[in-house]
């Protein structure tokens, strides 16, 4: 993978279900590209940083740090993955750590970026709103459904023990 971000891996990604071959192109004009080596950090849980991340190939780590700093693996994300929606639209310190597994490229877009597109292609920053109102609303469903397993898990209802 080179310095520049392709447009069909944009449009594969969660980010881009929904847009159009012109659309993904336009977006790709304003993403870096990151280039990690296995186990190099892309971002510490508590940084400012507020850059979205779209994971273009290999994995990532998700890691969270409790109250004594202890990590605390979280998740893995795969190609086509996004993190960082809630730095990058709430513009907030990041809730995670992310950290490559083996070499990964990052597309990555700040919102300073992605606002300049808002005169030109108000329809593509709706459409990729869209996009991370669904990655946000599948993850707080992924986490409701884990809490109720777990109550059910310690109540003993609802399942064999």
């Amino acid at each position: 993978m080179g310095n520049t971000a392709d447009y069909k891996l944009v449009r594969n990604s969660r980010v881009g279900a929904e847009l159009h071959e012109s659309e993904a192109r336009t977006l790709t004009e304003i993403l870096g590209v990151r280039h990690l080596k296995d186990g190099e950090l892309l971002v510490s849980e508590g940084g400012a940083d507020q850059t979205l991340f779209i994971l273009a190939s290999g994995k990532l780590a998700v890691i969270s740090h409790d109250s004594e700093g202890k990590e605390s693996f979280v998740y893995t994300m795969k190609e086509g993955e996004c993190a960082g929606t809630r730095a990058f639209v709430d513009r907030v310190p990041r809730k995670a750590t992310l950290r490559a597994l083996d070499n990964a490229t990052v597309y990555t877009l700040t919102p300073d970026d992605f606002e300049s597109l808002l005169d030109l292609h108000p329809r593509l920053v709706y459409k990729v709103m869209r996009a991370l109102f669904r990655v946000t609303h599948a993850n707080l469903s992924r986490m409701n459904q884990e809490s109720q397993e777990l109550t059910n898990y310690i109540h003993k209802t609802q399942g064999r023990y």
